[in-house]
């Protein structure tokens, strides 16, 4: 842990610049989905094949990049994680084909991101607080991505308006290499171990004996299903239902502004009533907030309170999340353990980026995976409901601080 407030203060202003700069241009892929496939002749389901990939090749490499972090620091991840994403997104400016925009969008930017975004990030600010302030710092550094969301969407899109789709990423590379020179702000060590350290086997068999860590990964499954598949699918939805296609960008715009305020309120909650049952709560009224989506007259109007509404709901599980997962097993392995539950995150990200562009072609219809999108959001509701939040034995001995 950090000596004092001011380091700790700044350790977190820069987790969030780059949390706000890599998730803020990541928000805006959806935007490029109708512009590429409309000049190659490609369906939807080639882009929307591309971004499954690249979370699911997020989630995969996530635990690898996690340990790495824990073990020797994260500015050595992020570094690498930001020049990885800077040339993906060179290389999808450059894509022509079904394979070379995968291999760009999919697994460079993919690798990427599991050094730019929350679970390496979040592990840096989690070491760097102190347990009671510790979920408030991370709904801050999560409220920052989210800022970065509604910040840069409009940037993109008066991007890709001005330069196009291809000119419009190549700008972005540039912007997304802003992050290797902000690492000097998230200097961070390893988290020092309370008597004999725990190795990761350790720490693995810890975590796999533990019923929560499996109700908190498979709940965080749904998160990824659902906010992917609205964040790639949702501006084609609304034109497809004769809305203007600044529709669609505004309410992702909205999701994003809002969940500034969604991440900020579940941190500012996690630190005084129980993170899961705050996490079933949410999943819950992301399912209830859909339904009334699906149910009123479709307008612009309503598509902005939807887009409000969800923006809440959006990130607020991740900073809850993480939260529990460090209650649990304390901060030693806390990216680690952290990125195998997001690999579920990104599991189900997968499934939902893919799916909504496999059944749009086979069936015209986004239908069925809002169906599905509800009926996932009242299951993680039940799982995550069971969860307590109580450290392991480990910690109870040592104090709870490890």
């Amino acid at each position: 842990m950090t000596s004092s407030w001011r380091t700790t203060g700044w350790v977190l202003f820069g987790a969030s610049l780059i949390l706000a700069l890599s998730l803020g241009v990541r928000h805006g892929f959806g935007l490029f989905l109708a512009p590429m496939s409309a000049e190659f002749g490609w369906g939807r389901e080639v882009f929307a094949f591309a971004i499954a990939l690249q979370n699911l090749v997020w989630g995969l490499v996530q635990p690898f990049t996690g340990a790495f972090a824990d073990r020797f620091g994260a500015t050595r991840a992020v570094v690498i994680g930001g020049i990885l994403y800077a040339l993906g997104l060179a290389l999808m400016g450059l894509a022509d084909s079904p394979w070379s925009l995968s291999m760009s969008a999919g697994v460079l930017i993919g690798i990427g991101l599991s050094g730019t975004s929350f679970s390496v990030l979040l592990g840096v600010v989690g070491r760097a607080s102190p347990p009671e302030k510790r979920s408030m710092a991370m709904g801050i550094a999560a409220a920052a991505g989210s800022f970065g969301q509604f910040a840069m969407l409009p940037g993109s899109l008066g991007l890709i308006e001005w330069l196009g789709w291809s000119s419009a990423l190549l700008a972005l590379s540039l912007l997304i290499a802003l992050i290797v020179p902000l690492t000097w702000m998230v200097e961070d060590r390893p988290h020092p171990a309370l008597g004999q350290e725990q190795t990761l086997g350790e720490a693995l068999r810890e975590a796999a004996g533990h019923s929560g860590f499996w109700l908190l990964s498979l709940g965080f499954f749904v998160c990824g299903f659902q906010v992917v598949f609205i964040g790639v699918h949702l501006p084609a939805y609304l034109v497809d239902q004769h809305l203007q296609a600044e529709v669609g960008t505004t309410v992702l715009a909205l999701v994003g502004l809002f969940n500034v305020f969604g991440t900020y309120i579940a941190g500012w909650l996690g630190s005084r009533l129980s993170k899961p049952r705050l996490l079933a709560g949410l999943y819950l009224l992301r399912s209830l907030v859909i339904v009334a989506f699906l149910w009123l007259p479709l307008s612009p109007w309503t598509a902005y309170a939807f887009g409000m509404a969800m923006g809440l709901l959006w990130l607020s599980t991740v900073p809850l999340t993480n939260g529990t997962v460090a209650t649990l097993f304390g901060v030693r392995n806390l990216s680690m353990l952290g990125g195998i539950v997001f690999l579920f995150h990104q599991l189900g990200s997968f499934l939902g980026g893919w799916l909504g562009g496999y059944l749009y072609d086979r069936t015209g219809s986004y239908d069925l995976v809002w169906q599905i999108s509800i009926l996932l959001g009242v299951m993680a509701a039940v799982l995550n409901w069971p969860v307590r939040e109580q450290p392991v034995p480990r910690l109870q001995v040592a104090g709870g601080l490890q």
